[in-house]
């Protein structure tokens, strides 16, 4: 499991390389509410979302020695455009996984940081499979989007920074796709706000996690169908799923309409450009999923890397 010491020894790590991102608020967002909103801005972090935290923290404590063979990753776009960010800062090559179809700005940027693309169909390819044939191939070190603890100590920090400006907070609203975030969040709210609710949210045509929190057992969503490509994710890891169990008190769901209100509100009213998937908190407060009436609440937006020639489809 994850520790609270394992996350102050990645702020550690994170110090200097990682941006201190703002928080902020909104004057109308708060009446609006009827609540004390604090808004985490991850968009505002190195690749423009919180992914590069983990990924600097689980690559940078890869052994010299292992370092020659490279860094492997999969995923659709924040956690690629991560890795392949901190193996340039590194001196390491990477080698990412990236579905055909992933957003334009996502995979540009993942290969302007030097990193080699290898496509996939996810219609009739899994990533994990592409995965495994290249490790073979020449023994990179693979480092999953959440399925690590370093990775996972990683994300946890921007919770930290978050609880360290506000103080104690009484709900924290996390977006949740695989979990790594949450479950980061979740370990650092007992340490810095033992009182805080700690909420996941994710999307509706992806609610593996909400309905693997109810289950009890984990649960797959295996065609997610949602504009929020962070959280489409088939499922929670073995290792997000326990942390979450223990410490997250609830996970809701919102639909795609929820999140383009919250991105509206957001780009129009509080100026900031979030995705879809950053989104996905303030989506619940919105859309009243959670009662936040009085409360002091922290919303962390996960991400800013839109693809505005999609933006209009939808």
């Amino acid at each position: 499991m994850v520790t609270w010491n394992d996350v102050v020894a990645a702020r550690d790590r994170l110090e200097g390389v990682a941006h201190k991102t703002p928080v902020m608020t909104s004057h109308q967002l708060d009446e609006h509410l009827r609540a004390s909103v604090f808004l985490k801005c991850e968009s505002f972090q190195r690749i423009g979302a919180f992914k590069f935290r983990g990924a600097y923290n689980a690559i940078s404590r890869i052994p010299e020695a292992d370092r020659a063979r490279g860094v492997l990753a999969y995923s659709s776009g924040n956690h690629a455009q991560a890795v392949a960010l901190a193996c340039r800062l590194l001196g390491i090559a990477a080698t990412i996984v990236m579905p055909r179809g992933a957003a334009r700005v996502k995979r540009e940027a993942t290969e302007s940081y030097g990193a080699r693309i290898v496509e996939y169909d996810p219609a009739t390819e899994k990533r994990e499979e592409i995965a495994r044939a290249l490790q073979e191939e020449g023994a990179p070190t693979l480092i999953p989007p959440f399925d690590h603890p370093d990775v996972i100590a990683g994300q946890g920090t921007a919770a930290m920074e978050l609880f360290a400006r506000t103080g104690p907070l009484e709900t924290l609203l996390v977006p949740c796709g695989g979990g790594g975030l949450l479950s980061g969040s979740a370990i650092v709210a007992r340490q810095m706000s033992p009182r805080c609710q700690v909420i996941g949210v994710e999307p509706e045509g992806a609610d593996d996690a909400a309905r693997s929190f109810r289950s009890g057992r984990l649960e797959r969503c295996e065609h997610p169908d949602t504009i929020a490509d962070g959280a489409r994710t088939p499922s929670l890891s073995e290792l997000t799923f326990a942390i979450i169990r223990e410490n997250v008190d609830d996970i809701v769901t919102v639909s795609d309409h929820e999140l383009v209100t919250a991105m509206r509100f957001l780009w129009e009213r509080a100026k900031l450009v979030v995705e879809p998937t950053g989104a996905l908190g303030l989506a619940a407060a919105l859309a009243a999923k959670v009662p936040i009436a009085g409360q002091r609440v922290g919303v962390i937006l996960t991400g800013g890397n839109v693809d505005l020639g999609a933006w209009p489809a939808h």
